[in-house]
């Protein structure tokens, strides 16, 4: 069957090649659930692994499918399945657990080593194929209702593990009720990260670099009930604080943008969490950062800095149910994220060209119909 995949760490190595299909009988002790895959969603994860920026084959490969955000269909599960039958709608986890205690109690998302194991990212094969088998465990439902959105599960579940660990952490304080959300940055995340703050009643404000006037995003921000604030028309963090009078409570930041991340601390809360989501390959240095500054307000200010990547199998059923309610709340504002959809497997050179541009909000392969 086709694939799309990269020889790492070479740049600029995507190509389309054939591999084994894939038995329900390859997962041990009957666990084995074959997907026929109906869309993958790609971002700048895929892009910068075809530059070579990090990326690993699976052993005794010397190349990486790549794709870790999986749509599809059930198409067999073996005798020990359950959780999931034939017609069902999928999607999968990406991070495949080691051998740390974390791993082993099903956390691997969160695992305490440093080699780590992703379908498409770093020593196992993605989802850029026609059809996956995987064990149940990493098998996640879709409502067939949502079909429409399934392949947004994967970066939902980035932003539902994010709020979720900065919630869990701010118990600290015994009582914090957020009012007031910053979410910096207008791509897929944090869209995502605007429509899960909304969902919980905050007031958001979503900062992007594009004049609001004709601009989708601004519209997604807007049909969610949030702010929009653009760099273009002088709405930096600093500013909407001065006119709000009330720095942000909690601060999603999913800009891709290392001095965007580290400047988010300077103006965050007393009380406050900050989000990180980017992955920043590279090795760019920061000379102009306020760090003794930071240093007293944070720990003065009693803040907080978590990290969010690689959600599990609970962290999929948050994003996923965030949406559901989301359509029922915000109806038709989600599905608009979904804009560039790639026509094929054989078309990923046009894939990678749109990923390249950067002007795109959601670039998707759709791989097969039903």
């Amino acid at each position: 069957m086709k694939a799309v995949a990269v020889k790492p760490p070479h740049k600029n190595s995507v190509h389309l090649t054939d591999i084994p299909m894939p038995k329900v009988s390859d997962v041990p002790n009957g666990r084995g659930v074959l997907v026929k895959v109906l869309q993958v969603g790609v971002d700048a994860t895929d892009r910068e692994i075809n530059e070579g920026l990090y990326g690993n084959p699976p052993p005794g490969s010397d190349f990486l499918v790549i794709g870790h955000e999986s749509f599809g269909k059930v198409i067999e599960v073996g005798p020990a399945v359950t959780k999931v039958q034939p017609g069902d709608y999928v999607s999968c986890t990406v991070r495949r657990p080691g051998g740390s205690i974390y791993d082993r109690i099903g956390r691997n998302d969160v695992t305490s080593e440093e080699t780590y194991y992703e379908r498409g990212i770093n020593l196992r094969h993605g989802y850029m194929t026609e059809y996956f088998v995987d064990d149940v465990e990493y098998v996640v439902r879709i409502p067939s209702k949502l079909k429409h959105l399934g392949v947004l599960a994967e970066p939902s579940s980035v932003v539902a593990k994010g709020i979720e660990q900065a919630t869990l952490a701010q118990h600290r304080l015994q009582v914090w009720h957020p009012d007031v959300a910053f979410v910096l940055g207008s791509g897929q995340i944090g869209l995502l990260a605007t429509l899960m703050f909304r969902l919980k009643g905050m007031r958001v404000y979503t900062f992007a670099r594009q004049k609001a006037e004709a601009n989708l995003k601004a519209e997604i921000v807007t049909g969610y009930g949030a702010t929009y604030c653009s760099a273009a028309e002088g709405k930096t963090p600093q500013e909407v604080i001065k006119e709000i009078g009330h720095k942000p409570d909690i601060i999603f930041e999913a800009t891709g943008s290392a001095a965007q991340a580290f400047g988010a601390m300077e103006y965050l809360g007393l009380n406050g969490a900050l989000i990180w989501s980017s992955v920043t390959g590279g090795d760019k240095k920061l000379n102009d950062v306020p760090a003794n500054k930071i240093n007293l307000e944070w720990v003065l200010g009693n803040k907080l800095l978590v990290g969010t990547v690689n959600g599990n199998w609970k962290h999929f059923e948050q994003g996923i149910t965030a949406m559901a309610v989301g359509e029922l709340m915000f109806h038709g504002v989600t599905p608009k994220i979904l804009t560039h959809p790639i026509k094929g497997l054989e078309n990923y050179k046009e894939m990678m060209h749109l990923l390249e541009t950067g002007d795109c909000l959601k670039v998707y392969v759709e791989v097969a119909n039903e």
